[in-house]
């Protein structure tokens, strides 16, 4: 059964990934649909993994649904690495670079948000 919720929240986490894509990013050479959804992605795991999962205290089915299937499909590190070559064989070194760091720590810096949030709220 635990397939059938990670499927289910796969589904939707792919189908509102390619939404965003498709109504706020289109046709632009720097890969922004990727990065903004990534990087929400990463502050959204955290965040429910460190607050909303214990605090809330769903069955560790429904959380594994939300966190790998949900989350998982969201966000996307193969989309990231082909965006990543394609702007290097174009020709634009230092827009894949600067892709490569805005991700790497800006995922880094919206997981420690997303922990730092849940801490906040647990106080009050």
């Amino acid at each position: 059964m635990i397939y059938l919720w990670i499927g289910i929240a796969g589904m939707s986490g792919a189908m509102l990934r390619y939404s965003i894509s498709v109504l706020f990013f289109t046709d632009s050479l720097f890969p922004c649909a990727t990065l903004t959804i990534n990087l929400l992605g990463s502050f959204l795991l955290a965040w429910l993994t460190s607050y909303v999962f214990k605090k809330v205290r769903l069955s560790p089915h429904l959380s594994t649904a939300i966190g790998t299937g949900f989350v998982g499909s969201f966000t996307t590190f193969s989309t990231l690495s082909v965006e990543t070559i394609s702007l290097f064989q174009d020709g634009h070194n230092f827009l894949a670079m600067v892709y490569v760091l805005v991700s790497l720590l800006g995922g880094l810096t919206m997981s420690h948000l997303g922990f730092k949030v849940s801490k906040e709220v647990q106080k009050s």
